[in-house]
């Protein structure tokens, strides 16, 4: 199953006449129905609808049809109904002509200083009338179905490219898991000399030899330090989310969630490893880890 990012757009549109073949299907043949489908990240699925009077009786429609498809994201649909006058001029009705004499008429008698309708005004108008009495719901459901195809399209495409960066990043923090892992027991062993040497020393300086109690106070001390700094754990559970992470991203489908709490998992663990740290070398690492995983946090925080 693919990944989906939860970032993308489309749009589409009927033909002047609509999308209906046949020039009886729908006497506006200057009017054409346009949808717009634009998608960013959300926790979770949050629609917004932004119709024309003469559409909006199908909101209920539409909102059960992009349901059915999308499971995060705030989504925002625009529809609109314009005028193509390069289509074909549709000749109006006298009835309607005689409508907006009479409403001119009335209106000049409350607002004098109002100007006259014009040629473009009344074929504005009767196109307009013509598009509030058509019936939009198969166009808007055919167009809105086409534009939410080609909405997925683009989200997967996206989560594709999302996927491979992810992949790129659990492979360069597997390589710093590797390089972290053995530097913990050579630490140790060096701290465990200096502290042996540093005994010597003062017991050299008192003119006596160092006492096997001695011995023994050093060696507790490189045993605690040891315990102190050891990252073994952090690392296997590091490993063990990059490997979860990295069987999410092969599955795909509805997985952002659980990867946002993987990565907050990885935060937890590179901050343990830097605190850890007796080296400027595990320092280093640690700070090389995080900087990856921000970056796997903001790419995540778009995934579906």
């Amino acid at each position: 199953m693919p990944v989906y990012s939860m970032t993308g757009y489309a749009s589409g549109q009927t033909g002047p006449a609509g999308s209906h073949s046949e020039a009886e299907a729908r006497p506006h043949a200057t009017v054409r129905l346009g949808v717009e489908i634009r998608s960013v990240n959300s926790r979770f699925l949050d629609l917004t609808f932004k119709l024309p009077e003469e559409l909006r009786q199908h909101e209920p429609a539409l909102r059960e049809l992009l349901t059915g498809q999308l499971k995060r994201g705030k989504v925002e649909v625009r529809a609109a109904i314009e005028n193509t006058f390069n289509a074909g001029i549709g000749e109006p009705s006298a009835k309607l002509l005689q409508r907006l004499n009479g409403l001119q008429d009335n209106i000049k008698a409350w607002l004098p200083s109002a100007r006259d309708l014009s040629v473009a005004d009344v074929l504005r108008l009767a196109a307009g009338d013509t598009a509030a009495k058509g019936d939009w719901g198969p166009d808007l459901s055919d167009v809105t179905e086409k534009t939410l195809k080609a909405l997925l399209s683009a989200r997967e495409r996206e989560g594709a490219r999302l996927a491979r960066m992810l992949q790129d990043h659990l492979t360069q923090l597997r390589a710093l898991a590797t390089q972290a892992l053995p530097l913990v027991p050579q630490l140790v062993e060096q701290q465990r000399t200096r502290f042996l040497e540093r005994w010597q020393e003062a017991m050299g300086l008192s003119g006596g030899t160092l006492p096997e109690a001695a011995q023994d106070r050093a060696l507790t001390e490189a045993t605690a330090f040891a315990i102190r700094i050891d990252v073994a754990e952090e690392l296997t559970r590091l490993n063990s989310h990059l490997d979860e992470i990295e069987r999410l991203v092969k599955k795909g489908g509805e997985i952002g969630k659980r990867l946002d709490f993987l990565i907050q998992e990885l935060h937890r663990e590179a901050n343990t490893l830097g605190s850890k740290s007796a080296t400027l070398e595990l320092t280093r690492i640690g700070v090389d880890m995080k900087v990856l995983i921000e970056q796997m946090r903001e790419q995540v925080q778009n995934i579906e």
